[in-house]
């Protein structure tokens, strides 16, 4: 009999994020990503929703910016002279800092999203800060944790299915929407587009 989806298992998923048109910005590989389950390493509302969930089932969530990556602050946003972070000509776009000069650190990072006639914007946001998200989810695997004692630990696992795409997908990209849920429909039949091994956007 398969495992259910409860608290120090590892759980192996196929995740597909889109933005609310459906437009799919990051997506796993045909092997999934694995994560150790109830210990806060992914957004407590999907979580959540996999809780007591086995192997074969899927479903769709959408999460508001503040269960995501957080509302848009303005105020996250400085300018500084490039000579202040560094070698002039190695300050580019992409760049992150886990301060600003001057200021103390806050536990914020900084990323480095335009250089200009010799200044420098970093911004704290997250790229996806301010945008509702849906995911599309089905559960691949469950197992028990190898190691009792590594239960909690970073060395587990990575979860990296939540982090920044790293390639977003052009808007004239012809990607097939996020389907939609349905409560006429069982949750697995939300996923069909899911079953076939999904485009790595790496």
């Amino acid at each position: 009999m398969s495992q259910a989806v409860e608290k120090n298992k590892l759980v192996t998923l196929s995740v597909a994020m889109a933005d609310m048109t459906g437009k799919v910005i990051e997506e796993t590989g045909p092997e999934g990503i694995t994560y150790l389950h109830g210990h806060g390493d992914i957004f407590p509302k999907i979580e959540a929703a996999l809780e007591g969930r086995f192997v074969g089932e899927g479903f769709t969530i959408a999460l508001q910016p503040e269960d995501a990556f957080g509302q848009y602050d303005a105020e996250a946003i400085r300018m500084v002279p490039v000579s202040m972070l560094g070698d002039p000509d190695a300050v580019v776009p992409g760049l992150s800092y886990e301060s600003i000069p001057g200021e103390a650190p806050d536990g914020r990072i900084w990323r480095v999203t335009d250089v200009a006639e010799g200044m420098a914007v970093l911004e704290a946001n997250h790229p996806l800060a301010g945008i509702g998200l849906q995911f599309g989810i089905k559960v691949l695997a469950v197992a028990d944790a190898p190691d009792e004692e590594a239960v909690g630990t970073d060395d587990v696992v990575v979860p990296g299915f939540l982090g920044i795409a790293d390639k977003i997908v052009p808007e004239e990209d012809d990607e097939e929407p996020l389907p939609e849920a349905s409560a006429d429909e069982p949750d697995d039949s939300s996923m069909a587009k899911l079953a076939k091994p999904p485009r790595i956007l790496r």
